[in-house]
């Protein structure tokens, strides 16, 4: 008896973890969706059963991640090669999206750019860049999928994507940190305006991970050994590190969570 008890248990576990974070008949869009985090966040929502958008600037890294999303999953990917600087087309490239994905369900907000140099000596150009890529285009596209959410009134989540730097600064990062900090007042301050909406609006917060944005601090020896003795867990994360905070922030599971950064760093800000 005790034996068949443990197995039901384990059954009903396991049906009810596979309700709570299914995401199958819904649709996610993923900025930077063709590389490092954007790609693996992607491929970890197809994987649970999501049909997936994604956006970039290069047409073939696209057609890769299209190829690479689809093999691995079998779920339907759409691509969108656009500049997310262009921030005033945004709203036009929302309307091409909807004709052809018919509705999008989850929002992740994860394409980030920087411009490494002391502040005195930052381009303004290079600045608004950064803010408009990392921020503008947070707010254009939250507000367009608000807007479609309010129109057809369900549900609908949204995931941005911060860094350590909602949190903390350093040397040579003036644009970068500003917009990320502008990302996490952006999550919090829609998160209560939209609520009434029933839509949730989260952010990652992502330690030290090993991308191509970060392949110059990587190959900095001085900096790398910085980054894996301030990081209790010892090494710089990977892309695929933060995928089961995205699932769980797109899924029912995370439906009385709003307004929150979660960081998967490492234990890096644990540690003075």
């Amino acid at each position: 008896m005790s034996c068949c008890y443990v197995i039901c248990f384990v059954l009903y576990y396991c049906l009810m973890e596979s309700i709570l974070f299914d995401l199958s008949g819904k649709t996610a869009l993923v900025t930077g969706g063709s590389r490092g985090i954007g790609l693996a966040v992607a491929k970890g929502l197809a994987q649970h059963g999501a049909n997936i958008s994604i956006i970039a600037r290069t047409e073939k890294q696209l057609k890769h991640a299209q190829k690479q999303i689809q093999a691995e999953t079998e779920k339907h990917v759409w691509t969108y090669q656009f500049d997310l600087a262009n921030t005033n087309a945004i709203s036009a490239l929302w309307q091409d999206i909807l004709k052809e994905t018919k509705g999008v369900d989850i929002l992740v907000n994860c394409a980030g750019i920087t411009h490494r140099a002391p502040a005195e000596d930052v381009d303004l150009a290079d600045w608004n860049q950064v803010i408009d890529v990392n921020l503008t285009a947070v707010f254009a596209l939250s507000q367009v999928f608000c807007q479609y959410r309010k129109k057809i009134s369900t549900c609908g989540k949204i995931i941005n994507i911060g860094s350590l730097m909602c949190h903390a600064a350093r040397p040579t990062n003036t644009a970068y940190a500003s917009s990320k900090g502008g990302v996490m007042m952006l999550t919090k301050s829609l998160a209560v305006e939209w609520a009434k909406y029933n839509i949730n609006v989260n952010a990652i917060g992502p330690g030290y991970i090993a991308t191509d944005l970060t392949a110059p601090l990587q190959a900095d020896p001085n900096l790398n050994s910085w980054v894996i003795s301030k990081t209790p867990l010892g090494r710089w994360g990977q892309p695929n590190d933060l995928v089961g905070t995205a699932v769980f922030l797109a899924s029912s599971a995370s439906d009385f969570i709003t307004g929150q950064i979660i960081y998967v760093d490492g234990g890096w800000l644990a540690m003075l």
